[in-house]
């Protein structure tokens, strides 16, 4: 029997996180998503919690949570603010993770100790202008040169801390013939010579996310910035967005409950005709159907996480944690807004930048389109109906 209990320390961090960003960072967030600016000033109170690090061992200066506990984590952030959810996931998850996952001992008592302090951010380089899903038509090389460093040029879009990262994983083709079985991770440091920010993205939602397009212009970085084994990154690449996927349906989750929560105590305030707005079945309806859906969300993303942190084979159940979680979000904030009617339009309710902000997680980390071909190619090839349910 799989047990979705949470510890009596799993309930303390829940709370930890919750009351701190209900204090440090609901206040802000509505002037950062205007602003569209970066929230640096939230940066080294996130790395005093152990925030930044929670993929990083003890041993490097991190916190070294569980899948289940950063998955909480990621939750509880976006429900008040889904831009600072995702800079924590994403330099968790990818930057770090990328780092924990294939780095050799020297790059890891280089690089992890700022990372989990926030001191520097980290930054994960896959997705180009010409191939998004698809990584073998990536184009960035790096070429080895005589000496046995390497040369990188290409170019890196929607890259999520891609002008105030400080190390960043670049993935380039290593080998072209190889297509995305020829692609190598490394190390890039910003300031490195012809590497730079060629532009700041302005997006739909997560406006105080930093994403940025980038530029690699002969690139040089000795073979010590070789992250992982030679053509090795796409099989990297591939471990590290299965757990991705569980962040961005966390996040989904967040956004979507945050929303919800809003919607409830709307409408228990809310008059109209002479009585509460809860007192009409169409909303008690919408209500219901959030609930219902947001619920079965987070089982799925809690059975994923179980699955990840007993060491199972769990790409399967974190795509559909992904694909269900992001949908329900959707429909979740679209409710909370029709249920603030006019009010829920406008930027004076939260209700409004939620549904901006949960439509990145049914693109981010995989399309809904992706996950659909992952879950079908994995059952179709013989895999079990409900791998991994609860027994």
């Amino acid at each position: 029997m799989i047990d979705f209990e949470l510890t009596e320390e799993q309930k303390i961090l829940q709370k930890t996180v919750r009351e701190f960003a209900q204090a440090e960072i609901a206040p802000h967030s509505r002037r950062w998503d205007e602003a569209e600016s970066f929230p640096h000033e939230i940066i080294p109170r996130l790395g005093e919690l152990g925030l930044l690090g929670m993929s990083v061992p003890e041993e490097y200066g991190g916190s070294q949570m569980s899948m289940t506990e950063i998955s909480l984590v990621v939750e509880e952030l976006a429900a008040v603010d889904g831009s600072v959810a995702i800079t924590v996931a994403s330099h968790n998850g990818l930057g770090c993770g990328h780092l924990v996952l294939a780095g050799n001992e020297e790059q890891k008592r280089r690089y992890l100790p700022d990372l989990a302090t926030g001191k520097v951010l980290g930054a994960w380089a896959l997705t180009e202008p010409g191939s998004g899903s698809d990584a073998a038509g990536a184009r960035t090389r790096a070429t080895r040169l005589p000496d046995g460093s390497w040369s990188i040029s290409g170019s890196k879009t929607f890259i999520t801390q891609g002008s105030v990262g400080g190390v960043f994983v670049i993935m380039a083709v290593t080998t072209p013939e190889k297509k995305q079985h020829g692609i190598t991770a490394f190390l890039v440091e910003k300031g490195t010579p012809g590497f730079r920010t060629s532009r700041v993205i302005e997006k739909m939602g997560l406006h105080a996310s930093d994403t940025a397009e980038l530029a690699l212009d002969d690139v040089q970085v000795p073979d010590s910035q070789r992250l992982g084994p030679l053509d090795h990154g796409f099989v990297d690449t591939l471990r590290i967005l299965d757990k991705g996927r569980i962040t961005i349906a966390s996040m989904a989750l967040g956004l979507g409950w945050g929303a919800h929560q809003a919607a409830v105590r709307y409408a228990r305030d809310r008059r109209q005709f002479g009585k509460s707005l809860a007192d009409f079945q169409a909303i008690q309806n919408m209500i219901a159907s959030s609930e219902t859906e947001l619920q079965a969300a987070r089982l799925l993303i809690r059975r994923a996480a179980w699955m990840c942190d007993q060491g199972k084979r769990f790409g399967l159940q974190a795509s559909m944690a992904k694909l269900y979680a992001a949908q329900a979000a959707m429909r979740a904030c679209d409710r909370a807004v029709q249920i603030h009617g006019g009010y829920g339009y406008t930027r004076e309710f939260p209700v409004e930048r939620a549904m901006r902000d949960a439509k990145l997680c049914e693109i981010g980390e995989g399309t809904n389109e992706i996950q659909r071909l992952v879950i079908s190619r994995e059952l179709l090839k013989g895999g079990e109906l409900f791998v991994g349910g609860v027994a």
